[in-house]
């Protein structure tokens, strides 16, 4: 990268915040806007801003490719599994009332950990698109 200075400077005082703001966003989702696919995408969009700030290699350091395959699935995982953990206890396929003592509590929890697993599948999946783009020898 060249001697962008203030770039790099407003990115790492930035980045932070975003990613920050992806969790409020992830954790916030069941009680208002936003949920899973929006903090996905804003996490990866932090990731991205470091990556277009500081390079592509970098970036890669600090969320390895080999490893957002992975959790592409686990996100996956995590939502299929919160389908199969109600009907084991008696619900239907994401039936969330059976997930804890109280229905609503069981609510927050199923509505919680699906888009937990929306969130990290989103974001995986973008930085994995982004980095093959990046990577493309043209």
């Amino acid at each position: 990268m060249g001697d962008d200075r203030v770039l790099r400077v407003i990115a790492r005082l930035l980045i932070p915040f975003i990613l920050l703001f992806a969790l409020y966003v992830q954790f916030h989702g069941d009680y208002g806007p936003g949920g899973g696919f929006q903090a996905g995408v804003i996490f990866a969009a932090g990731i991205i801003l470091y990556a277009l700030t500081y390079g592509v290699e970098p970036a890669m350091r600090l969320v390895p490719r080999r490893l957002l395959a992975p959790l592409a699935a686990l996100g996956v995982l995590l939502y299929g599994g919160v389908g199969v953990a109600t009907m084991v206890l008696g619900g239907k396929f994401l039936d969330y009332s059976v997930l804890a003592h109280d229905p609503l509590h069981g609510q927050h929890y199923g509505i919680l950990l699906i888009e937990l697993g929306v969130g990290i599948t989103v974001a995986a999946v973008m930085l994995l698109i982004f980095f093959a783009f990046m990577s493309r020898e043209g």
